[in-house]
């Protein structure tokens, strides 16, 4: 046996995962990156280790619960609160994102995946 150590190749799924997240940061200028990170998403989340499936899950529920406000908040653009929904929802997309970047650093599942907040 040799005494050299083991250097394992970093998970695949947890590479994948943090560029859903960057696609996400990045569709807050460029809107399309967000459908690109939420397909890669689902194609990536059944082979990911279980606590990368969990940075998964997170991610596809950013998608939809963003998408279900930007629609609102386009919606009521015109009567002006759509603008400070908006807003928030671009304030509530980088906190999600910045979160799950730093638990996918520590490799760490999030605290709780389901949640719609942060």
């Amino acid at each position: 046996m040799s005494d050299t150590p083991v250097v394992q190749q970093p998970d695949s799924g947890a590479n994948n995962a943090k560029i859903v997240y960057i696609l996400y940061l990045v569709a807050l200028v460029s809107g399309i990156t967000a459908i690109i990170g939420v397909v890669m998403a689902y194609i990536y989340k059944n082979d990911a280790a279980d606590w990368v499936q969990d940075h998964y899950r997170w991610q596809i529920r950013t998608f939809w619960i963003g998408l279900l406000f930007s629609f609102i908040g386009s919606l009521l653009l015109f009567i002006g609160i759509g603008f400070i929904i908006l807003l928030l929802l671009a304030v509530w997309m980088i906190i999600r994102c910045i979160k799950g970047l730093q638990a996918l650093d520590k490799g760490q599942p999030l605290a709780d995946s389901g949640s719609w907040l942060f």
